[in-house]
């Protein structure tokens, strides 16, 4: 069974904001939108990361079918409060609506484009990332490429997913209920125990394929309830599950090198 918890505006890029309370964080940090090399051309992405010299570790954010919004943004900034780069990628083409624009990214293309991040996260145009591997993030679909990344590429050393679709992918190249038992690093799930989309019975069977992982269902929660734009939000859930996505990243991926030049 997995384990039930109880309910408990984009600026530009290099502009410094300093978090001066101390659960915000310690680090200040840059910001701001930046064009990801993807094959031939760029995708619009978003790089929040520590404002320090030194090496850090990098977590991936991986959208929902809204593609790359401020709550994505916010997620990358949270991280690297704390040290850890964020780098949040739409790689979402367009379509008439969101769920055409998901249905035309393959999965293989999926994996290709994620791929081409992080070759540009270990190219030599960017000496802030510390290398031994990246962690991944999946927001609602954007959980079904982390895992399959998370299950075929080395370079993946630690999943966490929010919401998540576990069902329903059977059309698609690569099911989520395959990865699941294929997964050889630490992974995370946080759902909502009320989630109207997502049936709390298929967040136990995810527990009990991925068994090394920890899949959480927040009583009285939705989908959604991380978001605080989203009707569903849920302050308490959402503030258990980032304390411990940030644990989890802290405890999975190498150590930040950062260097003190005051």
């Amino acid at each position: 069974m997995c384990l039930v918890i109880l309910s408990i505006t984009p600026r530009p890029f290099l502009e410094v904001y300093l978090a001066v309370l101390s659960h915000e964080g310690t680090y200040p940090i840059l910001y701001g939108t930046w064009p990801l090399p993807i094959g031939a051309g760029h995708r619009k992405g978003y790089i929040s990361r520590p404002d320090k010299a030194g090496k850090f570790p990098v977590v991936l954010v991986l959208p929902s079918l809204d593609g790359l919004t401020s709550f994505e943004k916010d997620l990358c900034r949270r991280l690297a409060r704390h040290g850890i780069a964020g780098i949040a990628v739409d790689f979402y083409r367009s379509g008439a609506t969101p769920l055409e624009a998901y249905e035309q990214l393959s999965d293989r293309r999926a994996l290709t484009d994620l791929d081409e991040v992080h070759e540009f996260i270990v190219s030599d145009d960017v000496d802030w990332a510390k290398p031994g591997g990246v962690g991944l993030i999946g927001i609602d679909v954007g959980g079904r490429f982390a895992l399959m990344a998370g299950a075929r590429r080395d370079w993946v050393k630690a999943v966490a997913v929010a919401y998540c679709p576990l069902t329903g992918d059977e059309h698609r190249e690569f099911q989520v209920a395959d990865s699941l038992g294929n997964l050889p690093i630490p992974v995370l799930g946080v759902y909502g125990a009320d989630d109207d989309l997502i049936e709390a019975t298929s967040v136990d069977e995810a527990q009990r394929r991925n068994e090394h992982g920890q899949w959480l269902l927040y009583e009285g929660a939705g989908h959604g309830f991380l978001d605080i734009e989203d009707e569903n939000y849920d302050a308490a859930s959402a503030d258990d599950a980032w304390a411990r996505f940030l644990a989890f990243f802290q405890a999975t991926l190498p150590k930040a090198d950062d260097i003190d030049l005051g």
